[in-house]
This record gives structure tokens, C-alpha cells and sequence, in this order.
């Protein structure tokens, strides 16, 4: 028995159940897209694959609708991997475990994969069904964009026919988004040298955890606590008053997402132990205080623990430390032309302790001003860089300029009136789609965006609710029937 099978749209949800069943880890696709090749072979449809591994499925035209613009629905086949701590999955290989809880559809204890696996199942929904009017429909399935918008950046001109698409890779029910902003990620890499544990010092393992976490896009300016941001804040206070060493820190994983968790091991001489647990305890209550409001679930912890293997040189320590306090997170600047829209925001996404005696750091900005983007990256490398840190950045991707006559536009948003008798909220989006990647491959593109409501996306605590995805359902189906002829 299915979980979601009483849901409505039904055939919807079974499809994403159908997904949910299948690991698609972003570049561990393989897959999927192999369920994808068999989805359009098993249904009779023309399917296709390109080299990176984006696929094509294509259907024909309904009776009469045969002389009707060629309709491209896009989503990304990828999904970001997280669960809570204790929650023993492995993405490699276990299917998603969807639950129904209210009006909402969420995983159990992992992300849940609706962004966009529900976008996925619209399409197969749609390239199934017999009872819905529309003219020639090509559907884009795009490989790895949580992590590098891979799919996109390889699509070459030609791959598909259509001049029109509607991504349905968008986590806010009545918003039509027709604008993105554009990203980079700044890389940061220190050196280190091992050294051995001083004396008369025992071991302590401090862990941030309980936070939110969230899209660093749609969520940049929802207030949320960074968990590198609040170790940090802690371990450079105890670092000026007291005698510790660090073994590890380790927060964060994936680029676009608000870090929830951060862990430390460090070393305290044995005399100042009992005031730094105490200076740890003051500061733990004043964080919860700051945060009360948008973290009521935060929780910090400090314990005994075994001393680590070795602890990191002084210098870099400090380097360390004060490069992670300076460095910007959060809200840069608020658009001037668009009120309420984020313009530029940089993410302190995560620090890990790698091979070879290396830290690296993760950090990604955003901006719909191609040159703010560059100057928020170049301000993250400054710091950096005057720390003594290695830095280098990603490609980046480019925004998608708001079409304020976008045909495709007009048509939903007409189609949304209609079904729901409101106007919807037209409007440009923080987060990065892959739209702005395919105008430069096909210039001529008319789009739109829209889909259900999510909630806590690239998080455990992702969510989608179940009202909005019958909204999102119906609006697409209309949206496709009146689509104009050539």
C-alpha cells in the first residue's frame, strides 16, 4: 500500500512516490535517469539523453491542438541529501520514506526530495495523461542543479524544440516568478600543522545543534541561525580568555543550504575546564535569547570527551577564528526596483577538516546585479585572503532578467485568476533557477516559474503542502490547454 495514494492530484503523488523510491543524489544520478529512459520507453515517447545526462521525453500534441506552440516543462531530477543527526540513511541506497503529517507531505528524519521531484512528477503526470488538451509538450529533465546547476551549464543548443518554458522548480504557491538571481560560490582553504596535545589538557566536545537550516536563496532573510556562525562566535571568545586548542570543527554540508549543525573538539588546560563550562553556559543562554523567535529548538551542548589525535598550530587557529567572525553572512543589500526582494546575500555554508592537513570552508553568494554578485564574492576572498587562506571561486551562474511582456507570464497569470479568483504575486526570485543558464543557449525563451508550497527546503524539515500541490496542479493543466497556436 502506498502512503500517498489517497492524495489528490493522485496521479501526482503516485508519481512521486515513484520518485521517492529511487536515489538521486546530486552527481550520483545514474539512477534516475535510468528510470527516466525506461518511464518514456514503457510509455511509448520519444526519449532522449545528452552526454551530461539531462533527458528529453517528448509527446505529441492532442487532437486538434496540433498546430499549438511546442511547450517546454523543465525540473532538475537531483535532490539535496541531509538528515538529522541519529538518523541512519543512506542516500546511496534507501528510498525516501514520505509520511502524511496534516496538510503537509514530509520525510522521515531526511529532506524529502519535493524540490523537485514534485516538479518531476507534474511532468510524468502530464506526458501520461489522456484526458488533458495541449499542444506539443517536451519535457526537460536536468541533471545535478543543487550543486553546480551542471545540467544546465552542459545543455547544448538544439536539444529540445520548444520556445516556450515553464520551470516547475519553484517553492511558493501563488507567485509567478519570472527572474532569478545569479550565483558563485567563494572557496576558502587553510593549511594547517599537527601538533601534539599540550599538557595538563583534557578533551571537550561542544555541539550547535536544533536550528532550522533552510534555502540560503529563499530563506537568506528570514532571520535563521548559522551554526558556524554560532560555534565561532563562542570558541573565539573562550579563544581570548582561555587556553584552548582545536581538534576538529565541522559544520555544515551542502552550499545552498543555511548550516543547522556544527561540532567542535577542543582541548582546555585542566585549570580553567570548570570556567570555560561556565563561560559556555553564559553564552548559551544569551544566544538563545538573540534567537528565540526564529530558533525556539536550538540547542547548545558542552562535554567530556576523549582528547583528540592532535590539535591545529596556534597560528592558524587564530587565523581561523577571526576570518569566521568577519566574514559576512546573510542579507547584503535589499533591491532598490523591486520592494521586499533580496538583491545580494552571501551563505557561510559549511567548514570541514579534510585530508591532508587542510580546512575548507564553503561559502555562496547571490545577487540579481551581475556585478554586486562579484563584488559580495570579492569582499568574502578579502577576508579570507588577509587571514592567510587559499581562496578560489566556482563558475557562478548567470541571473535571469525579469520580462515584465513575457506571453507565458500573461497566460498564467490569467489562468490563475480564473481557477482561484485572485490575482497571483508576479515577481522575481533570491534563489537561483537554471533559467538564467538557458537563455544563453536558447535566447529566444519565453518563461515562467511557479509550483506548490514548500516549506524547509535542503533541510530535514522540508515540507510540501498538500492543498497547494491540487492548486499548482490545476493551474499547470490550464496554463498548457491555452497555450496559442504558431
Amino acid at each position: 500500500m502506498k502512503i500517498l495514494e489517497s492524495l489528490n492530484p493522485k496521479v501526482v503523488w503516485e508519481y512521486f512516490e515513484d520518485i521517492c523510491q529511487v536515489p538521486r543524489q546530486s552527481k550520483k544520478e545514474e539512477q534516475i535517469i535510468q528510470f527516466l529512459l525506461d518511464f518514456g520507453k514503457n510509455n511509448n515517447l520519444e526519449t532522449k539523453r545528452d552526454e551530461i545526462g539531462n533527458v528529453l521525453i517528448s509527446k505529441p500534441a492532442t487532437s486538434g491542438k496540433e498546430n499549438v506552440k511546442t511547450v517546454v516543462l523543465q525540473s532538475h531530477i537531483d535532490m539535496v541529501c541531509e538528515a538529522n543527526e541519529g538518523t541512519n540513511h543512506n542516500f546511496d541506497t534507501d528510498p525516501i520514506q514520505p509520511i502524511i503529517d496534516g496538510n503537509w507531505v514530509k520525510g522521515t528524519g531526511t529532506t524529502l526530495g519535493a524540490d523537485d521531484g514534485i516538479g518531476m512528477a507534474a511532468q510524468m503526470a502530464i506526458l501520461t495523461a489522456t484526458d488533458i488538451e495541449h499542444g506539443p509538450i517536451e519535457c526537460l529533465f536536468t541533471v545535478d542543479e543543487e550543486t553546480g546547476l551542471t545540467g544546465a551549464f552542459e545543455l547544448k543548443a538544439g536539444f529540445f524544440e520548444g520556445k516556450i518554458l515553464i520551470n516547475l522548480d519553484s517553492e511558493d504557491e501563488g507567485e509567478l516568478f519570472i527572474g532569478c538571481a545569479g550565483g558563485i560560490d567563494t572557496l576558502a582553504t587553510f593549511d594547517y600543522t599537527q601538533e601534539s596535545i599540550p599538557e595538563n589538557h583534557v578533551g571537550l566536545k561542544i555541539s550547535v545543534t536544533g536550528l532550522n537550516g533552510g534555502h540560503s536563496g529563499d530563506e537568506i532573510d528570514k532571520g535563521l541561525g548559522n551554526s558556524l556562525k554560532i560555534m565561532n562566535r563562542f570558541l573565539w571568545n573562550a579563544g581570548n580568555e582561555y587556553d584552548i586548542r582545536i581538534g576538529d570543527f565541522d559544520g555544515g554540508r551542502a552550499r545552498n543550504a543555511i548550516p543547522r549543525e556544527a561540532f567542535a573538539n577542543i582541548t582546555v588546560h585542566t585549570d580553567e575546564k570548570d570556567e570555560l563550562i561556565k563561560l559556555f553556559n553564559d553564552y548559551a543562554s544569551v544566544i538563545k535569547t538573540e534567537l528565540a523567535f526564529t530558533e525556539p529548538k536550538l540547542q547548545l551542548s558542552i562535554e567530556n570527551a576523549e582528547l583528540p589525535g592532535f590539535v591545529i598550530d596556534e597560528d592558524t587557529q587564530f587565523a581561523l577564528l577571526n576570518a569566521l567572525y568577519a566574514c559576512p553572512h546573510g542579507v547584503y543589500a535589499m533591491s532598490i526596483e523591486l520592494k521586499g526582494l533580496v538583491e545580494t546575500s552571501t551563505n557561510l555554508a559549511s567548514i570541514k577538516f579534510i585530508e591532508d592537513n587542510q580546512i575548507f570552508i564553503t561559502t555562496s553568494q547571490r545577487s540579481s546585479v551581475e556585478t554586486s554578485k562579484y563584488n559580495i564574492a570579492s569582499k568574502v576572498e578579502s577576508v579570507f585572503r588577509l587571514a592567510g587562506a587559499k581562496v578560489k571561486h566556482g563558475d557562478g551562474y548567470p541571473g535571469w532578467k525579469p520580462n515584465t511582456n513575457s506571453d507565458i507570464m500573461k497566460i498564467s497569470e490569467k489562468s490563475y485568476e480564473k481557477l482561484f479568483g485572485v490575482k497571483p504575486i508576479v515577481r522575481a526570485i533570491h534563489a537561483g533557477l537554471e533559467c538564467g543558464l538557458f537563455l544563453e543557449k536558447y535566447p529566444y525563451l519565453d518563461m515562467v516559474s511557479f509550483g506548490p508550497t514548500i516549506k524547509g527546503a535542503h533541510t530535514p524539515e522540508e515540507r510540501i503542502d498538500i492543498e497547494t500541490t491540487v492548486k499548482f496542479w490545476d493551474l499547470l493543466v490550464d496554463v498548457l490547454k491555452n497555450i496559442p497556436t504558431e
